[in-house]
C-alpha cells in the first residue's frame, strides 16, 4: 500500500486546499494518508474550522489529519485556536511537527 504524508507549508487557502483534494483523492484510491499542518498553514485551521470548510471537514472526519505544528501555533497567534479544533498538536522537532516518523514508517512526504 502506497503512504503519503502532505506537509503543509502554505498559508494561502487556495494552495491548501490542493493539498486537502490530493490527500482526499489518494486516500479514496486505498492510499495511506496523512496530513501535517506546520508553517504558514497553522493559520489556516481556525479559518477552516469556522468557515466549516467541506475539504477540510471531510479530511478530519476521515482521520487524515496527523496534527497541526505547535510551535508554529504559538508564534503565528492561533495556538489557542488550534487547540479547540480537537486536532493534535505535534512537537517531536524542537518543538516542530517533523517528518522523521512517517518516513521512518515508510511514507513518501509532499509538501505544498
Amino acid at each position: 500500500m502506497s503512504k503519503f504524508l502532505f506537509y503543509g507549508m502554505s498559508g494561502e487557502k487556495m494552495c491548501f486546499n490542493h493539498t486537502l483534494l490530493n490527500a482526499l483523492q489518494l486516500a479514496e484510491a486505498g492510499a495511506e494518508v496523512k496530513i501535517i499542518f506546520e508553517g504558514a498553514s497553522v493559520k489556516l485551521v481556525p479559518v477552516f474550522e469556522e468557515e466549516n470548510q467541506p475539504l477540510y471537514r471531510k479530511a478530519k472526519e476521515k482521520g487524515l489529519i496527523a496534527g497541526i505544528c505547535l510551535a508554529c501555533s504559538k508564534v503565528m497567534g492561533v495556538y489557542d485556536q488550534n487547540v479547540a479544533s480537537g486536532l493534535p498538536m505535534l512537537d517531536d522537532m524542537s518543538g516542530h511537527a517533523g517528518v522523521k516518523p512517517y518516513t521512518d514508517a515508510g511514507y513518501q512526504v509532499i509538501s505544498l
